[in-house]
């Protein structure tokens, strides 16, 4: 077989390691030929291809990124889209693809085998917000990358006296202001699936500031006030009819300082939590959710998701895993809860 690879949506650490774990088993244990799309989706809309062999893919399991490069385009919104990718598939030779990406890029897959084409996803997000796998490669970095942030944000805290708030990713789902708040001792979590109260934030913050100890804030870029506490900016749209965040650490500081009197101040780790070489732990995920991506094309078992369930690696149908975003349930902020103020 000729089997497509490539890589949608935002990048994150383990990327090129999926990469290594398709073509390292495909070559060298079933025999397959590889072909790799450049640029996400556009790549097969384009036919823009490079090659992927063993050499190309050697040296790569340490590296952050991809090699194949990235971008948000969504063929879908592209007249005759589909038909473009089924056309150029059949000009290159490419019998199977395997997409690598979020809940877009999944998404997109989906519908294309919807429309006939072969396709296996691997569930790639540092958000950790995709359904039906327990945990995506990039989240474990993510938050690591995040917590030693935030342990460094503490000393030059409480040297200064300020409130220092953090801002992490996360549009949807608070997973990473979660796990990285609770593993750096933040004094309070803002995630977007509960709107927070700016008077209760206030009260934490000066609560803290009693126990001569400054208060760390760590708030997920989609986090948002109660209705009508706080005016917050929209900006444009992306190719997924996503509005581009940011700013949400910035308008709680001035909030803060204005209804407490307290210097406050802000960190975006922004596009830093995606970029460097992946955890020990992505590393191994990532690869393994290669090795699985392949067997499902080396058996045709197309239209699934691969996945990670407790320990094993599984398959899943795209359908089931692109029908909802996995959110942080109200039970696992009620654990974080104990710890603020």
């Amino acid at each position: 077989m000729r089997i497509g690879v490539l890589t949608g949506g935002g990048d994150c650490p383990g990327l090129n390691a999926v990469i290594r774990g398709v073509v390292r088993k495909g070559v060298g244990v079933y025999g397959h030929e590889f072909v790799g799309f450049r640029d996400g989706w556009r790549g097969p809309l384009e036919g823009d291809t490079m090659p992927l062999d063993i050499q190309a893919v050697r040296g790569i399991l340490p590296r952050g990124g991809t090699i194949l490069g990235s971008s948000r385009t969504n063929p879908i919104k592209i007249e005759g889209g589909v038909e473009r990718i089924k056309e150029n598939l059949a000009a290159t030779g490419v019998d199977a693809l395997i997409a690598i990406g979020g809940e877009d890029t999944l998404g997109v897959a989906k519908q294309l085998h919807d429309r006939g084409v072969n396709v296996v996803g691997v569930p790639k997000t540092i958000d950790n917000d995709l359904n039906a796998t327990d945990y995506t490669f990039g989240f474990d970095t993510a938050v690591n990358i995040a917590m030693e942030a935030i342990d460094r944000l503490h000393t030059t805290a409480e040297s200064h006296h300020r409130a220092l708030i953090c801002e992490v990713m996360g549009r949807h789902a608070g997973w990473i202001a979660l796990h990285a708040g609770m593993a750096a001792g933040a004094n309070v979590i803002l995630i977007p699936e509960k709107p927070f109260d700016i008077e209760k934030v206030c009260a934490y913050v000066e609560s803290r500031f009693k126990t001569r100890y400054a208060p760390i804030i760590v708030v997920a870029e989609g986090a948002h006030p109660l209705e009508g506490q706080m005016a917050l900016q929209t900006g444009e749209l992306d190719a997924f009819g996503h509005v581009r965040l940011g700013g949400i650490g910035e308008m709680l500081a001035k909030e803060i300082e204005k209804r407490t009197g307290k210097e406050a101040r802000t960190t975006v780790l922004g596009h830093i939590q995606r970029g460097g070489t992946p955890t020990a732990y992505d590393r191994v995920l990532a690869t393994r959710f290669g090795l699985g991506a392949i067997d499902a094309v080396n058996e045709g078992d197309y239209g699934k998701m691969i996945a990670l369930r407790g320990t094993d690696i599984v398959r899943v149908a795209l359908a089931e895993a692109t029908a909802e975003l996995k959110t942080v349930p109200a039970s696992r902020y009620e654990e974080a809860e104990v710890f603020f103020g």
